[in-house]
C-alpha cells in the first residue's frame, strides 16, 4: 500500500517550471554611434533613435509577465529598463551593480578606431581569457562577474520570468557561458542595442531561446546627408 501511495504522489508531481531571463541590451545612444567606448561613463544617455528602440522594446514585453526588471545603474541602461517598466506598474526598475559595464580603464571614452591600432586590441578580439583592460577589469573577471550575479537572480526567481538589462560584451560572455562556448569565442555573437536575448534555466540546465532578436526596433531615421544624396542634391 505504501509503495503505490508513493509512486502516486510521484505521478501527481508537476515537472518544475524554468525560471526565463530576458537579457536586454540598452538602446542606442552618442557613444554607440559615434563609435567610442563609454564603459562606465556617466551622463550617457539615450539618444533620440535609442529612445525609440526603449519605447518599441516597452511596447513588445507589454504582455509579457515579468516578475522583476533589474538593470545595471547606468543611465542608458536604467532609461531603457524605465521604458520597459512603465508597461508594468507593479515593478520598480531595481538597479543592479553587478551587471555594469565592463570597466575599460585607461580605454574608457577612447575611439575605436584609435584602440584597434594598440597591440591589445587583436588579443582581446582574439584571446579574451587572457587579455586585460590598462587600468581596469580583466575580461575573464568580467564573465565571472556577470556569471555569478545572474546565477544569484536566477536563484531568487525561481519558475519566474525576469529582465535584465546590461551590456553587450557582459551579454556576450553569458550566452557563450550557457552556450558552452569557449570565452575566446564570445567576440564571434552579436548582441545589438536594444536586442532580446531568452535564456531558461532549469534543473536539467540552461537553454538558449533566442539570441540578438531586433524584430521590434524601429526603421532607422535617414540622416540629412544621406536624405540630400538621394534626393541628388
Amino acid at each position: 500500500m505504501t509503495q503505490n501511495s508513493d509512486n502516486g504522489s510521484k505521478k501527481s508531481r508537476k515537472p518544475t517550471a524554468p525560471t526565463t531571463v530576458l537579457f536586454i541590451r540598452h538602446g542606442e545612444n552618442a557613444w554607440t554611434e559615434s563609435h567610442k567606448l563609454a564603459g562606465r561613463t556617466p551622463g550617457v544617455s539615450l539618444n533620440e533613435y535609442g529612445q525609440q528602440q526603449a519605447e518599441a522594446l516597452g511596447k513588445r514585453l507589454a504582455e509579457v509577465k515579468l516578475h522583476a526588471i533589474y538593470a545595471s545603474p547606468l543611465e542608458r541602461t536604467m532609461e531603457t529598463a524605465q521604458a520597459i517598466a512603465q508597461h508594468h506598474p507593479h515593478l520598480e526598475v531595481r538597479a543592479y551593480p553587478g551587471l555594469l559595464e565592463v570597466d575599460y580603464g585607461e580605454w574608457t571614452g577612447e575611439a575605436i578606431k584609435k584602440l584597434v591600432k594598440t597591440k591589445a586590441w587583436p588579443i582581446i578580439q582574439a584571446y579574451p581569457t587572457g587579455a586585460s583592460f590598462p587600468g581596469g577589469e580583466t575580461m575573464f573577471e568580467m564573465q565571472a562577474r556577470c556569471i555569478r550575479e545572474i546565477n544569484r537572480l536566477v536563484t531568487c526567481h525561481p519558475e519566474e520570468m525576469i529582465a535584465i538589462v546590461g551590456h553587450a560584451d557582459l551579454i556576450k560572455a553569458a550566452v557563450a557561458h550557457y552556450l558552452g562556448v569557449h570565452f575566446d569565442l564570445f567576440q564571434r555573437l552579436v548582441i545589438s542595442t536594444a536586442s532580446i536575448t531568452t535564456i531558461s534555466f532549469s534543473p536539467m540546465g540552461p537553454r538558449v531561446l533566442a539570441v540578438n532578436d531586433t524584430s521590434h526596433n524601429p526603421p532607422r531615421p535617414q540622416s540629412n546627408k544621406k536624405a540630400n544624396k538621394q534626393k541628388g542634391n
